[in-house]
């Protein structure tokens, strides 16, 4: 399969990129990690209004989708740019609310354009200190809880604060679907790999300007083949996160995530050496993204669940 993105993805993509860009992420990302959410919630009512969350919603409760390849393209923009937030949570609320009219006809609007954030627990939810709607998964069943208990669990990523919902609620429905699950591991994917892309460009701009026996550390060998690598493993995963967004079948979708997140993963291993010490530094903006790149690989679906998933969708039935 070849894929390439039309000229609407590529504009979209650009759009997205000169919003972030302007935005100075890496403070919002700061703030947000301080509790302060003020600014990260405007920047969620921008990025909202230029369509990242529309491709998950139906055109009837004033959505765009379904369009996994669009969000796709808006999800490696979003990890390109650090940007926090539960935005993989809200695409599976939107996924898990479009089966239920009633709360799909109040809730999906707000969603799309900004003015409610939602998050879901399965066990843990990611920043329901201040999401509108927070959805627990529990024994297959999707509950509306009435919050999340006060406190949070500690996360690699401080951006990435965790909190387990309240017990009880409404019980919305009995049976979670199957895509709903694609659709979240297809958003990480895509965040995941737009992680990766900052932090291999941020290395390579580092190597050309720090110097070692008079000379950039870039012209190194060594350095030249651990960044080699780091490209090839994005690279790699680029085609089979646009080719699961096409066929959003359970395989493709486990196989995009886990090639994604371990390419991301090992780029910022090499983004860390390569930086030295001062890539340990949280006051260094690389930790932004180092610190998100080990929090996706486990987000809906470690390493060793997706690729048991891949190898189950490659088995031959009968």
């Amino acid at each position: 399969m070849r894929f390439l993105p039309t000229d609407e993805q590529r504009a979209f993509a650009r759009s997205l990129d000169a919003l972030l860009t302007a935005a100075d992420t890496q403070a919002v990302v700061r703030s947000w990690s301080a509790g302060d959410h003020t600014a990260g919630r405007a920047l969620w009512s921008r990025i909202a209004e230029a369509g990242v969350f529309a491709p998950a919603v139906p055109e009837a409760y004033e959505g765009a989708g379904p369009l996994p390849v669009e969000l796709a393209v808006a999800f490696v923009e979003l990890g390109r740019h650090a940007v926090p937030g539960p935005l993989v949570e809200t695409v599976l609320a939107a996924v898990l609310l479009a089966d239920l009219p009633e709360r799909a006809e109040r809730l999906l609007p707000q969603l799309v354009s900004g003015k409610a954030v939602a998050t879901v627990g399965a066990p843990y939810a990611l920043d329901a200190d201040m999401a509108d709607v927070v959805l627990a998964l529990s024994d297959r069943q999707v509950w509306l809880s009435p919050g999340c208990r006060p406190g949070t669990k500690p996360s690699l990523d401080p951006a990435r604060r965790l909190a387990t919902p309240l017990p009880g609620g409404e019980l919305l429905c009995a049976g979670v679907p199957p895509s709903a699950l694609g659709w979240a591991r297809l958003a990480t994917a895509a965040q995941a790999l737009g992680v990766g892309l900052a932090l291999l460009e941020r290395t390579v701009a580092y190597v050309k300007q720090r110097v070692q026996f008079g000379v950039p550390i870039g012209s190194f060998q060594a350095v030249k083949h651990r960044l080699a690598d780091a490209l090839t493993a994005l690279e790699f995963a680029r085609p089979l996160l646009f080719g699961a967004a096409l066929t959003m079948t359970p395989a493709d979708l486990a196989a995009a995530k886990v090639a994604a997140c371990e390419a991301a993963y090992t780029t910022a291993r090499t983004a860390l050496q390569l930086h030295g010490a001062i890539g340990y530094t949280a006051e260094y903006d690389l930790s932004l993204w180092l610190t998100k790149a080990r929090a996706l690989r486990t987000a809906w679906g470690g390493p060793a669940e997706c690729r048991a998933a891949v190898l189950s969708g490659a088995r031959p039935r009968g």
